[in-house]
């Protein structure tokens, strides 16, 4: 059993052009200006693609960072980047495996608010991070969150989870809602967000684990179990965020049509649908890793200095709730 086709062209709604998307960047980006440079940690910096984006950051006051790996590497890559050996503080290791454990002790032990993506593959990363011996995790399960912003829906939302969970379970799900849920919270006050569990159908089907997981999870969400938000599903993606396209099919739904939080089925719908988004939609994807005590920051060549900006000012951010306590 498969999606259902797409509803014939008189009926498909028309996208309309909003300009909250500047507004909304401009307003994240200005609220980080009165708070004091995020000491983040830069893992495996040995590219001057890398050194460029924490250069860029730096620049905006946004972190003051720490580079982690080897030094004659990394002074190279500044040479690259046109920076002065000495511009950034170098923490010394062999290789990118023990830059990640250094970056995980580091924060652990509350030396840096941050930990930044550099050279290195994400699964390095975060092995480091989710070690039992790092100190850094939670009761969560560690999740990404890509807060998306584009001229052709009137507000942000979140796609989670598109880089980390490869095919998350039900109890793994709860926790990746729960997360971007977090992270909504922080940038938009205690208003309860709109969560839609997508899936290729708006019905429950026992052939489809994705909309059986998002039955379960609106259940979950009315006994408190996942708590401040709203919650329905399942929902195509047409309807999560076309009230036209809803009524259509006639969902009356509280989430239909207005979806804050988009959390999609596995890896690979939700990285293909955010990179969509981005290369053929134009938007703003700044990515983000929730979940545990410290944010992680993912940057990839392919971004934007916007994109990049951005995923850095929801780091600093997270990390001001959580010295506020707003965040455990």
């Amino acid at each position: 059993m498969g999606g259902e086709p797409p509803p014939p062209l008189h009926l498909q709604p028309q996208l309309q052009r909003h300009d909250s998307m500047k507004a909304t960047y401009d307003e994240l980006i200005d609220r980080c200006a009165g708070l004091a440079p995020l000491r983040t940690a830069v893992v495996h910096p040995v590219k001057d693609t890398v050194i460029e984006a924490v250069g860029e950051a730096v620049e905006e006051k946004l972190i003051d960072p720490v580079l982690i790996g080897p030094a004659a590497r990394i002074t190279a890559a500044l040479a690259e980047a046109g920076l002065p050996p000495d511009r950034f503080e170098i923490v010394e290791t062999a290789h990118s495996h023990a830059a990640a454990e250094k970056a995980a002790e580091m924060a652990a032990a509350g030396q840096v608010g941050a930990i930044m993506k550099g050279s290195l593959h994400t699964d390095e990363l975060l092995g480091a991070i989710v070690s039992s011996r790092s100190g850094l995790r939670t009761e969560k399960r560690v999740s990404h969150a890509f807060l998306m912003l584009t001229e052709d829906y009137p507000r942000p939302f979140i796609i989670t989870d598109a880089a980390v969970n490869i095919a998350p379970e039900l109890a793994e799900k709860a926790d990746i809602v729960a997360n971007a849920v977090t992270l909504w919270r922080v940038l938009w006050g205690p208003a309860s967000p709109k969560v839609a569990i997508l899936a290729a159908v708006e019905t429950v089907s026992p052939k489809m684990q994705a909309t059986l997981d998002a039955a379960a999870l609106c259940k979950m969400a009315d006994r408190g179990q996942i708590a401040d938000a709203v919650i329905d599903g399942p929902l195509a993606f047409d309807n999560a965020v076309s009230a036209e396209a809803a009524r259509e099919k006639g969902i009356a739904s509280p989430v239909a049509g207005q979806a804050d939080i988009l959390l999609v089925p596995d890896i690979e719908s939700g990285n293909m649908l955010a990179k969509q988004l981005v290369f053929i939609g134009g938007a703003d994807a700044a990515g983000l890793v929730l979940g545990a005590r410290v944010p992680v920051i993912l940057t990839s060549r392919a971004d934007s200095i916007r994109a990049r900006l951005l995923s850095t000012a929801l780091a600093v951010l997270m990390a001001e709730a959580r010295a506020m306590g707003q965040v455990k």
